[in-house]
């Protein structure tokens, strides 16, 4: 989900950013002490803090702050927690950890390539930090990947600081392009098997939540998938508590337009949530573990660290709560009427 300086220094010390795809204010309060006072990194005390609501904050121990830039249109920072590893920042939400940043990857990308019969053209919105189309990239079947993400800075600064996908972004079979996702698909005259949405939250103040909107979903997305096609996006939080904020209503607007549709979830440790992934197509989900397993043997390059048939599976039946409120959510995302989701992020010392 998502330029950057290459020295933090170049940063002023606390910054208000917003973002082209959704506003969010990221401030960043890291004093620095006097140089006669410097002291290791290791050695001061730093917390990363995610507001969750107004009274609700995450906490994340840091080693340090490895990079901090800011393009014109979102501020970026890769942290190094104690607890997850390095951890990707974009607008001040956390986008990913290496510690399990798969269990993300994973869930949004191989359910619907693999449902597919044969997926061989693959459309990604947004995937800046290049992980999606790592993903994609390990099935054989695939033969040509576009990746359109808005800001060259935040693709540039993914590229050279996030390694583990830099055999990715050096795929002769991926085509990156930096431009609106919107418009890019829109003009297009290419179809696709699968079209991803790896896009970040909608937040209130930024054109991001157009592109989870029914018009967005009827008009532009449905029409550029080939026959078979299936769409997938990232869908919010998806816990008891969390899953009303725009996951029950995304689910809700792709039912408005394609005749089968499929919510699956799984807990992401650093997000300390469960999150949310939708599938859409005209055609059915009709696989079985087993199935899925097979497909998983023969497609897939490498092994799967989360998912496996019966996960993918599993992950479908949600518990009475979500489930009841999907069934009867009425609410259909619009450019006049949409929910967003709350928060932004701070780094400071403790």
């Amino acid at each position: 989900m998502v330029g950057a300086m290459p020295a933090a220094e170049a940063l002023p010390r606390e910054v208000t950013a917003g973002n082209g795809y959704g506003a969010k204010h990221l401030h960043l309060q890291l004093p620095t002490p006097p140089k006669q006072q410097q002291q290791p990194a290791e050695a001061e005390c730093r917390w990363y803090e995610e507001e969750i609501d107004d009274d609700l904050k995450l906490c994340y121990a840091l080693n340090s702050v490895l990079h901090r830039g800011a393009s014109k249109y979102q501020e970026i920072a890769l942290l190094d927690t104690k607890h997850f590893g390095k951890a990707l920042i974009i607008d001040g939400k956390m986008q990913s950890t290496e510690m399990d940043e798969f269990i993300y990857h994973e869930s949004l990308i191989h359910p619907p390539l693999l449902f597919h019969p044969n997926p061989k053209t693959v459309f990604i919105m947004g995937g800046g930090e290049g992980s999606a189309a790592r993903e994609v990239l390990r099935h054989k079947t695939v033969q040509r990947v576009v990746m359109c993400d808005i800001d060259q800075e935040v693709v540039d600064f993914c590229r050279t600081y996030l390694t583990v996908n830099r055999e990715a972004f050096s795929s002769d079979k991926l085509c990156l392009i930096i431009n609106d996702a919107r418009v890019e698909l829109e003009k297009s005259r290419e179809k696709f098997d699968v079209i991803v949405g790896d896009l970040s939250d909608p937040v209130e103040g930024g054109p991001c939540y157009q592109l989870y909107t029914k018009s967005f979903y009827e008009h532009i997305v449905k029409p550029k998938l080939n026959d078979h096609g299936i769409f997938v996006t990232q869908a919010g939080p998806a816990g008891v508590l969390t899953h009303k904020e725009v996951f029950s209503s995304i689910y809700n607007t792709l039912r408005h337009v394609f005749k089968y549709v499929k919510a699956y979830t799984a807990h992401v440790p650093s997000f300390a949530d469960t999150w949310g992934w939708v599938m859409a197509s005209d055609h059915p989900f009709d696989l079985n573990a087993q199935q899925i397993n097979e497909r998983i043997k023969h497609r897939i390059v490498g092994e799967l660290l989360y998912l496996s048939g019966e996960s993918l599976i599993s992950s479908t039946t949600l518990n009475k709560s979500v489930h009841q409120s999907l069934l009867n959510e009425t609410h259909v995302y619009t450019e006049d009427d949409a929910r967003f989701i709350y928060g932004h992020g701070r780094a400071c010392c403790a």
